[in-house]
């Protein structure tokens, strides 16, 4: 049987899969990233995986993966397959598709941003499927996006396309890791939440999903800690839809675990703040965190579709 590997590579683990020519895994496996040990011994993590893999795929189906696809976190330059720059995992231009198709034999390899891998998955076979403009936006730690686009992501003229946690929706606010000052993820990711909850509550402790049960139990404070959350998100939404026009806008990462908590006042803040736009559907991702993996498996898929063609 023909097959692909898949990696994800997180801040601390790793998820990988054999892909079939349908999408389907056919072997899954986790491991540690390894990343405090350094940035080389997280590259050597992943080359050693992938060997791992390549050799359980090759004991299965008697024959070497046809590509791989690898979705890393950082910025992320695709076209020539380089990890650029990562703060979680400490590396700087690292060509990891060289890297990785000489340990799998010289195999085609594609190297994407995590989320916008994510992205595509639920695009194409998750909460999206069938869609053919959508925004996907991951609110975990901090916030990122993707833009969908007849079944691919648009990744922009630099590589930062979908970049909605870094559009300034509080002038004068929080500072940003960027550098910039009231970004989106400085008010509205999970972390932003946790922060504001954690100090509302007087509890150190408290995160995001404590603010979330918090709301749904009726807790004035923490209505007033999600609102203003909401509220953000929903000023970051009315600039993608007056830009971007999607027909659906996907919700993931660890924020939206919280459901119809999080979507059903979402969807009254941006229909009050939309004029002459078409409100978008917004859609709850199905995939959670197996998004990416599945993902860099349908860019392996795609770089052999487009081998094919070329």
């Amino acid at each position: 049987m023909k097959y692909v590997i898949a990696l994800d590579v997180g801040g601390t683990g790793m998820k990988a899969a054999l892909i079939a020519p349908d999408g389907t895994p056919l072997h899954r496996a986790r491991r540690s990233t390894g990343r405090e040990h350094g940035p080389d011994a997280v590259v050597t993590g992943i080359l050693d995986f992938a060997g791992e893999l390549a050799a359980e795929g090759t004991a299965r189906f008697g024959r070497a993966p046809a590509a791989a696809g690898l979705a890393v976190p950082g910025t992320i330059d695709e076209k020539n397959g380089i990890a650029v720059f990562s703060a979680n995992l400490g590396w700087r231009d690292v060509p990891l598709r060289a890297l990785l198709g000489e340990r799998l034999g010289g195999a085609p390899v594609a190297l994407g941003h995590d989320v916008r891998t994510g992205g595509l998955a639920e695009g194409r076979i998750g909460a999206g499927r069938g869609v053919d403009r959508f925004v996907f936006i991951a609110l975990g730690t901090g916030i990122a996006g993707a833009i969908g686009i007849d079944g691919r992501i648009e990744a922009g003229a630099h590589g930062y396309g979908g970049e909605i946690g870094h559009v300034v929706v509080r002038p004068g606010g929080p500072e940003c890791g960027c550098g910039a000052r009231g970004c989106l993820e400085t008010v509205a990711s999970a972390s932003a939440v946790t922060r504001a909850w954690a100090e509302a509550s007087g509890d150190p402790a408290a995160d995001a999903a404590d603010c979330a049960r918090a709301v749904a139990a009726g807790d004035d404070r923490a209505a007033a800690v999600w609102q203003r959350a909401v509220d953000a998100l929903a000023d970051g939404l009315v600039v993608c839809q007056s830009l971007l026009d999607p027909s659906t806008v996907i919700v993931g990462g660890g924020l939206a675990e919280a459901g119809d908590t999080l979507l059903t006042p979402l969807r009254a803040a941006l229909a009050q703040r939309l004029t002459f736009q078409r409100p978008p559907l917004l859609v709850p991702a199905v995939l959670g965190d197996n998004a990416a993996c599945l993902g860099a498996g349908l860019l392996a898929w795609d770089l052999l579709s487009l081998e094919v063609t070329a």
